[in-house]
């Protein structure tokens, strides 16, 4: 699919391992410890992470996959490492204990989440745009090219995570959602405005961008230099993009946007509008 990174053979054999083969590679003991005490669900919802570990994430990733990439070019336990444009720029990709497709997009740089005032600086890096490239791994992992109106990203708000690194997840977007979606596809504009109907019970702000890929849009600054009050109070905002076939039946995405407000328990996770459970979807439903 174009704009997504293919993946290699080696890059199927990996996301193909079980966790209990992952018990059986003995260089990577410590990273079998930090995954199982993090083992997420919907980014920080669950009762069951709790007791996770808050840097799990991050020690991954800065600790295992940066220097098995630098000294051996095997990213393991990542299924990817791309520092090309440095390590401050760069990222990794992790497959998620959680859901047989599930990947994670991580910084190689500490970035806390959403808030971070580093993804709003001019230059900043797309981390959107990785992960959409990422998604080629939930593709290698369901053995098909699952089409894009069904893959999605997503970013939890501060309120609901329970790591303290950056990560996107990469997975398909609820077969109810994406049907809502799909029916007002016509009335989501140019700009941020209330979609029309709620999603999952919470209402969205909804936005179009067209594309392929979204290497010509950065959501998260989208998010903030449109949506009023979200640059001053990031950290409450909730992302989430699902790519979309727009108007013109042209490719593009719909990006979704909450605000987390935890006294009417809405902890902005807009992780809860992806699927991983059903990953691929059944053939039958993938109809335009």
């Amino acid at each position: 699919m174009t704009g997504r990174r293919q993946p290699c053979d080696e890059d199927r054999l990996y996301a193909a391992r079980s966790v209990s083969e992952y018990l059986r590679v003995p260089r990577r003991p410590n990273w079998l410890l930090l995954a199982l005490t993090f083992i997420v669900a919907a980014g920080g919802v669950t009762s069951g992470q709790a007791n996770a570990d808050p840097n799990a994430l991050w020690t991954i990733v800065h600790d295992q996959c940066v220097p098995d990439q630098e000294a051996s070019s095997d990213p393991a336990p990542c299924s990817l490492v791309d520092l090309d444009a440095g390590e401050s720029r760069g990222y990794a990709v992790l497959k998620d204990l959680v859901g047989a497709t599930q990947f994670l997009v991580i910084p190689t740089d500490q970035i806390s989440g959403i808030e971070s005032p580093i993804l709003l600086e001019p230059d900043a890096p797309d981390f959107f745009a990785a992960a959409w490239r990422a998604s080629s791994f939930v593709d290698a992992r369901a053995g098909a090219d699952i089409p894009r109106d069904w893959m999605s990203l997503a970013i939890n708000s501060a309120v609901a995570r329970t790591q303290n690194q950056m990560h996107i997840h990469v997975d398909c977007v609820r077969a109810d959602v994406r049907e809502t979606l799909s029916q007002h596809v016509t009335d989501v504009g140019s700009d941020w405005a209330p979609f029309p109907e709620p999603l999952r019970g919470h209402h969205y702000l909804a936005m179009a961008v067209e594309g392929e890929n979204l290497d010509a849009a950065n959501p998260v600054q989208l998010l903030a230099e449109r949506v009023s009050g979200a640059r001053e109070d990031m950290r409450r905002e909730t992302l989430v993009v699902v790519g979309a076939y727009l108007r013109d039946g042209q490719p593009g995405f719909i990006l979704l946007s909450d605000h987390a407000d935890p006294a009417t328990g809405n902890l902005g996770a807009g992780e809860e509008l992806q699927d991983h459970t059903t990953c691929p979807p059944p053939r039958g439903e993938w109809a335009k």
